[in-house]
């Protein structure tokens, strides 16, 4: 039997937060970092007069009260009891003149919370998404930021069969993992999903009170003829406010896992976005275990990347990763970039921007013979 396994960071499958649309790095940076100054202020569980003059601030600043479809704010207050003198505040005035003043006393005295404002998702991106999956054509595809199970769905009906005329994955799995802005990975397959393992409360080693993975280690299985396959599913920790020794120890409980799956089964690959090169202790940390990378197979002879201009493997941060097993079955090795727009890109003639571009990351697969 021969199978097509992919990973492809979809990167466009969710609403995407409208601070992120930001041109400026520095604006999205004093966004993201009054959201997450908010949000710990919000969750402390009394408010003293300075923390609620700070909240107070933080929610005129960025127009966290308004309910504006047309100019939507960056940041929004989800209050499910407001002006009932039992939400978090109060708002007097109008337009530029808003006055907010903070009533709750603490995390407990109301019920609601902060989330950063989404745009909706734009059709000709997930077209253009679609196109990439379209031409991969994958058996089973690790699909990595993607917003829920249901936009999954649609995606598979509406954009792969509906708008593309392909046919559907009649296998569409995903469980919401611990990303705040619903940032998850899923799995498209042609093969049964038989059983799905989470492991979002694993938490990490030297912070015990902090969960581990940044969205989840997901382990799928699927039911093949004979002996099943295990994808351990993978987004570790990105260098956006970058952390190494938290992926180094995200790597390493991938690296238990899959030890703990091979138990079941010999047949168990770590696919997905490492957001590390090859030479990372992150990515040594897998390859530690015998794992190999489907990119070094003879077979494969593209880009030494996977993300950007995919021109050098410092650029490498997508992985399809193979037990000694399975690297003995591998026929052919590939890298999809066609959806990127990038220098020294050949797009689709659909891609003519960075702004309708499927993803800066390209679709890796390789074809097995089980």
């Amino acid at each position: 039997m021969s199978i097509r396994l992919a990973t492809f960071n979809m990167e466009n499958v969710f609403r995407r937060p409208t601070a992120f649309r930001l041109r400026n790095p520095a604006d999205r940076e004093k966004v993201i970092g009054d959201f997450t100054r908010l949000v710990t202020l919000l969750d402390l569980p009394k408010y003293s007069d300075r923390d609620k003059e700070e909240i107070a601030r933080l929610i005129e600043k960025h127009r966290a009260y308004a309910v504006d479809p047309e100019d939507p704010p960056l940041i929004f207050i989800n209050d499910a009891r407001p002006g009932k003198g039992s939400g978090l505040f109060e708002q007097t005035g109008s337009g530029k003149n808003v006055h907010i003043e903070v009533k709750a006393g603490g995390r407990a005295d109301w019920a609601g919370w902060a989330e950063l404002g989404q745009d909706d998702l734009d059709l000709c991106v997930v077209q253009n998404t679609g196109r990439v999956v379209s031409e991969v054509d994958a058996d089973i595809l690790l699909t990595v930021e993607v917003e829920d199970r249901l936009t999954l769905e649609r995606f598979n009906t509406q954009v792969l069969a509906g708008a593309l005329g392909r046919r559907p994955y009649p296998y569409v799995l995903l469980i919401d993992g611990n990303d705040p802005r619903g940032i998850d990975i899923g799995i498209l397959s042609r093969h049964p999903v038989t059983s799905v393992r989470t492991h979002i409360f694993d938490t990490d080693p030297d912070r015990p009170e902090d969960r581990l993975f940044s969205r989840d280690c997901p382990e799928f299985e699927i039911g093949l003829d004979g002996t099943p396959l295990v994808v351990l599913g993978n987004h570790l920790k990105s260098k956006f406010h970058d952390d190494p020794e938290l992926r180094l120890a995200q790597a390493r409980r991938v690296a238990q896992i899959y030890r703990e799956a091979q138990e079941r089964t010999p047949h168990v690959v770590v696919a997905g976005d490492l957001n590390d090169d090859p030479d990372s202790a992150a990515a040594t940390a897998l390859m530690d275990t015998g794992l190999r990378d489907v990119m070094s197979h003879r077979s494969y002879h593209g880009e030494p990347g996977t993300h950007g201009d995919c021109g050098s493997k410092h650029d490498k941060i997508d992985y399809l990763l193979l037990p000694p097993p399975l690297w003995h079955e591998v026929q052919h090795v590939g890298l999809e970039t066609r959806g990127i727009f990038a220098k020294g890109i050949k797009s689709f003639c659909t891609v003519t921007s960075k702004t309708n571009a499927a993803s800066d990351h390209a679709a890796l697969f390789v074809d097995l013979d089980l």
